[in-house]
């Protein structure tokens, strides 16, 4: 694996968190398997072995609801936010900056309710931040590991939908919370994270 990044603001991006624990071995032994000889080789292998390795819990209605990295890549399966703490956990073990990324959008496509969507961000010479989205294809949805240009499985284009432009270097407390809380699946679906627009002031996030 290639020597850390230097520049400071982009170390926030590399660490390994309670969450993001991609010190722990079975995380790491991934990360060496999807490593190659340059970056952006080693962040394609990364993003495509999540999207299409680990599956969406509501998509395949699998168990454990899983919110850490070692949780996802155990059991293989995890809400998109999960698996962008896996994708993240995963590129910061190859010393690639990556953080998160949100959308609100409308559960039902006609409004409330509202629900957060999650996603990564990766920090590559010479294109700076990319957004990929490992939520996983399904009919309809296909999203790719495409630079400099962002592949998102969704858009927030309706009234009370919105995209934030952040690139956080941890993930919203509300989705740990939501995850941790989980106890299956079908209970998580009924129950998905959100924030309201009063409150993107206090969390930081800016609309795009």
């Amino acid at each position: 694996m290639a020597a850390l990044i230097a520049e400071p603001h982009l170390q926030p991006y590399l660490r390994p968190t309670a969450v993001i624990d991609w010190q722990q071995p079975q995380v790491l032994a991934q990360a060496r398997t999807l490593s190659a000889a340059k970056p952006v080789d080693t962040a394609r292998h990364c993003f495509e072995w999540v999207r299409d390795r680990v599956l969406h819990s509501a998509d395949h209605r699998r168990n454990p609801v899983t919110c850490t990295a070692s949780e996802v890549i155990q059991h293989r399966t995890g809400y998109c936010y999960a698996k962008s703490h896996l994708l993240a956990a995963l590129l910061r073990a190859n010393h690639i900056p990556a953080g998160f990324c949100y959308l609100r959008l409308s559960i039902n496509d006609d409004g409330a309710p509202y629900s957060l969507h999650g996603f990564n961000a990766l920090y590559l010479q010479p294109w700076g931040w990319v957004r990929v989205d490992a939520r996983g294809n399904r009919p309809g949805l296909d999203t790719r590991f495409d630079p400099p240009n962002d592949s998102l499985a969704f858009g927030g284009k309706l009234y009370g939908e919105c995209t934030f432009a952040n690139v956080l270097a941890e993930p919203l407390p509300v989705v740990v919370q939501a995850l941790q809380a989980g106890t299956s699946w079908d209970a998580m679906l009924k129950r998905l994270p959100d924030v309201e627009p009063g409150e993107y002031g206090s969390l930081g996030l800016k609309p795009a």
